[in-house]
C-alpha cells in the first residue's frame, strides 16, 4: 500500500478547503405562546448545518443555539418562521455594575437579568472613599500631619 499512497499524493485532484466557523453560541428572544410555536422554532433552528445544540425556553421567551453557525444566520432562520425575534438584549443582574440604574433595569426583562447596555464608572474624584484615602496622604501637600 504505500507505492499506493505515494502515488495518489501526485495525482489526486486537491480540494480548496473552506475555513469553518467558529463554535459560538446564540441567545435569541422569541416570543412564544405554545408548544406549536416552540416545536416550529426548535425545528427550524435545529435543521441548519453546524447545530450542534438547541435550548427552547418558552416561559423566558428565549431561545440559544450552540454550534458552527453564523448569528446572522440563525436570526433569519428563526424569523422566517413568522415570529419576532432579535438577538437577546439581556444579561444577568450581577455582572452588571449598577444593574438599577435607569438605562439598565427593564420591567419586561425575566428575573434575574437587566439590559445590556454601556454603563460609565462614577467619576474617581467624587467618591467619597477616594477623597478620605488622599486625605492623609503623603502626596497629598495639604494633607494633616499627625504623627
Amino acid at each position: 500500500m504505500g507505492v499506493l499512497d505515494f502515488l495518489s499524493d501526485y495525482f489526486s485532484v486537491s480540494t480548496p478547503k473552506q475555513k469553518r466557523k467558529p463554535m459560538q453560541t446564540v441567545e435569541i428572544k422569541v416570543k412564544m405562546d405554545c408548544e406549536g410555536c416552540e416545536r416550529r422554532v426548535r425545528s427550524s433552528v435545529s435543521n441548519m448545518k453546524g447545530v450542534e445544540q438547541v435550548e427552547v425556553n418558552r416561559k423566558e421567551s428565549k431561545v440559544t443555539v450552540s454550534g458552527y453557525v453564523d448569528r446572522n444566520k440563525v436570526l433569519k432562520k428563526v424569523q422566517s418562521t413568522g415570529k419576532r425575534a432579535k438577538f437577546w438584549p439581556y444579561i444577568q443582574y450581577n455582572l452588571v455594575p449598577y444593574p438599577y440604574v435607569a438605562q439598565a433595569y427593564d420591567k419586561k426583562a425575566p428575573s434575574g437579568y437587566v439590559r445590556n447596555i454601556v454603563q460609565t464608572l462614577p467619576n474617581p474624584s467624587n467618591a467619597t472613599d477616594e477623597k478620605i484615602t488622599t486625605l492623609f496622604s503623603d502626596d497629598n501637600p495639604n494633607a494633616c500631619s499627625i504623627m
